[in-house]
C-alpha cells in the first residue's frame, strides 16, 4: 500500500480524484488528506492577483465576498468531507482533516504520523508565491523527508 499526504485548499473534482488515485497505477493508496481553510484578509490580493493572471476577472472581483479566517472553517470542513467521500468512492483509503496549525507544520507532523511515501500539493496556481519559492509545494520540499508533487487542481 502506498501512503500519500495530500494537501488541498478546496473540494476535490472528479477529474482531481481521478488523477491523484492513478498516479500509481494498479498500486493500492492511501490518502492523508489536509485541507487548508481560506486564510485570512492578507492573503486576498494574492488570490486577486492569481485571478487577474488565470484571466479570471469575475473571480478577482468576488475575492472580497469569499468566507475567510474563522468563517471559512464550515465551508472548509464540506470540502473535506466531499474529498473524502469521493477519494473512498474510488476505491482508496482516506482520513483528513483541516489544517490548524501552521501548514507546514501540521504537513511535516501528518507525514511522520502516517509514515508517508509522498506528499502531493494539489492547488490552483499561485503565481506571485511560486515566483518566489513561497508556495507549500517549494517549502514543503525543505520540511518533510519524501518526494513532493505539486499539481494543479482542475476547475468545477
Amino acid at each position: 500500500m502506498f501512503t500519500s499526504v495530500l494537501m488541498i485548499e478546496k473540494a476535490l473534482t472528479s477529474a482531481d480524484v481521478e488523477f491523484v488515485t492513478t498516479l500509481h497505477g494498479d498500486e493500492p493508496v492511501s490518502f492523508h488528506v489536509l485541507l487548508q481553510p481560506r486564510g485570512d484578509q492578507a492573503d486576498r490580493l494574492l488570490r486577486a492577483i492569481d485571478d487577474v493572471a488565470l484571466g479570471e476577472l469575475d473571480e478577482a472581483a468576488r475575492e472580497g465576498s469569499t468566507p475567510e479566517g474563522e468563517d471559512a472553517t464550515g465551508p472548509g470542513e464540506q470540502a473535506l468531507r466531499v474529498s473524502l467521500a469521493a477519494l473512498r468512492a474510488a476505491g482508496c483509503g482516506a482520513t483528513g482533516r483541516l489544517i490548524e496549525d501552521h501548514p507546514l507544520d501540521a504537513l511535516s507532523a501528518l507525514v511522520d504520523e502516517a509514515s508517508a511515501d509522498e506528499v502531493i500539493v494539489l492547488t490552483d496556481p499561485h503565481y506571485v508565491e511560486e515566483f518566489f519559492h513561497r508556495d507549500w509545494a517549494s517549502r514543503a520540499r525543505h520540511k518533510v523527508g519524501v518526494p513532493v508533487l505539486k499539481l494543479f487542481s482542475h476547475s468545477t
